[in-house]
């Protein structure tokens, strides 16, 4: 139950209403137990009193001859059991037939005792009774205790009763004496619960500032060193993505300036052919030149922006694009299908190797966009690395898809004939613009980081192989094993 609402949830509030409320829910229950133990007390002295009045009743018992019971009160005696000025006090005697001797008739009479053998029923008869009960219509706490007569077989009944002022006058005093107290404690216990939590989340506002008070290009991770141990996983999970965001950021930079890089050239190009083009005295075929020049500039500058844009997205693929279940066999033969009219413009033997699709152990969980991407560029690397005119056999590029046995895991394979890649450039090929000397290959050097980032972001890693190990071109295999 919370005492107080809110529109806007507060940690420091909910704290406050989890600590108040028990203690303003605890306060009437502590008020009620104080009463019944204010009771309890209050009764014990009178208590003792009214059976010590009962065993002095009782010893002026007199039994004469045949059990004939007699009962005589002297005067000081009946004073002072008259000499209260809060409380009424009644007494009542009456012999083993029950008759009445002495004080107030119609004082109500206690259970009578059946079983004097009974040890419980005996228990009763020694000893002094308490019980409470009304007389004229007041209530009244009443001491009583049965007299053995005639040789223990009977027993004379003598009963001390009195009103509950004085109890309720003392019990209201206990209860005044504890409650009141209270009432002071209480406020300076919610004052003091409220001082303890401006305290306590002391810390929360010192984290506050320290993040308000950093530079907006700040991403190092926060100091945990002097948080809470509560609240350090929070503080972890900020750093974390901290961290996360400088990656993204770092991305970002890293694109623009690779793609301010990669388009300088092109760009450049456009313009020097395009101030070829208006010099004077140029003759038809030099503009004509220039016109060509400019239209292979302007393609290579659309390649290295669709390059640029395919890293970025498969750099941001896991946030920004949606999976689905994906048949590797079917996005694989339509990549081999598209890329068949640049294999043959270039004379390359293109073909596919594996299983049909619509396997069920074929499918795998992924972004179509991203894996077309990926197998795309292995197969565009392929065909500018294959050896196109050579002397000694046609240009090859083979695309399988291998099903690890017993139906585990799937394997990508582009592979070509032609010089291979050299162990010592095999992990740097994967590099942004990194570029194997001593080809004469057009590129910008994207396409592997492309496959690595996207294998990546798919659970899949890379590896580069050689087709034909000890040949004199042992040729390219790049395999992208999802796991």
């Amino acid at each position: 139950m919370k005492l107080f609402q809110r529109s806007q949830r507060s940690l420091f509030g909910e704290i406050l209403d989890w600590m108040l409320t028990p203690l303003l829910l605890l306060w009437p229950i502590s008020l009620a137990l104080t009463w019944l133990v204010a009771q309890n007390l209050a009764n014990k002295p009178f208590d003792r009193a009214l059976v010590y009045n009962v065993q002095a009743l009782a010893q002026l018992i007199q039994v004469g001859p045949g059990t004939q019971v007699r009962f005589v009160l002297p005067q000081p005696a009946s004073e002072l059991l008259r000499a209260d000025d809060s409380d009424d006090v009644y007494y009542q005697v009456r012999d083993a037939r029950g008759q009445h001797l002495s004080g107030e008739r119609d004082l109500p009479l206690p259970p009578r005792i059946e079983r004097a053998d009974d040890p419980e029923s005996a228990r009763l008869l020694d000893e002094p009774q308490l019980r409470d009960t009304e007389f004229r219509g007041l209530p009244v706490r009443v001491a009583y205790l049965w007299v053995p007569v005639g040789g223990g077989a009977q027993h004379a009944l003598v009963q001390v009763a009195e009103t509950r002022e004085k109890r309720s006058v003392l019990a209201t005093e206990i209860i005044k004496g504890v409650m009141l107290p209270q009432f002071a404690i209480l406020p300076l216990a919610v004052l003091l619960v409220w001082l303890a939590l401006v305290r306590g989340i002391k810390p929360l506002s010192q984290l506050e500032q320290r993040i308000r008070a950093r530079r907006p290009d700040d991403l190092s991770p926060l100091d945990d060193s002097a948080v809470p141990q509560e609240v350090s996983p929070l503080v972890d999970s900020v750093n974390d993505l901290l961290t996360r965001l400088k990656d993204s950021v770092g991305a970002q930079k890293r694109f623009l300036a690779d793609a301010a890089h990669q388009l300088k050239t092109p760009l450049a190009g456009l313009r020097m052919q395009a101030e070829l083009a208006q010099r004077e005295g140029a003759s038809e075929e030099e503009l004509k030149q220039s016109l060509q020049q400019i239209g292979h500039a302007s393609v290579r500058a659309t390649h290295t922006v669709n390059q640029l844009l395919a890293l970025a997205r498969a750099e941001g693929g896991n946030a920004a694009l949606a999976r689905q279940p994906v048949d590797l066999a079917a996005l694989t033969i339509e990549v081999v299908r598209e890329a068949v009219p640049a294999a043959m413009e270039r004379r390359v033997d293109l073909g596919y190797d594996g299983p049909e699709p619509g396997a069920p152990h074929l499918v795998r969980h992924g972004n179509p966009l991203l894996l077309r991407e990926m197998v795309r560029n292995l197969v565009d690397n392929a065909l500018h690395y294959a050896p196109v005119g050579a002397p000694d056999g046609t240009a090859e590029v083979t695309v399988r898809l291998r099903v690890a046995p017993p139906g585990g895991g799937l394997a990508i394979e582009v592979e070509d004939n032609g010089m291979g890649v050299a162990e010592a450039d095999r992990e740097l090929v994967f590099q942004p613009f990194y570029r194997v000397l001593g080809t004469d290959v057009d590129g910008t050097g994207l396409g592997l980081p492309i496959v690595r980032e996207i294998a990546e972001q798919h659970g899949a890693n890379v590896t580069v192989l050689e087709t034909h190990p000890g040949q004199p071109r042992p040729g390219a295999r790049f395999v992208v094993r999802f796991l």
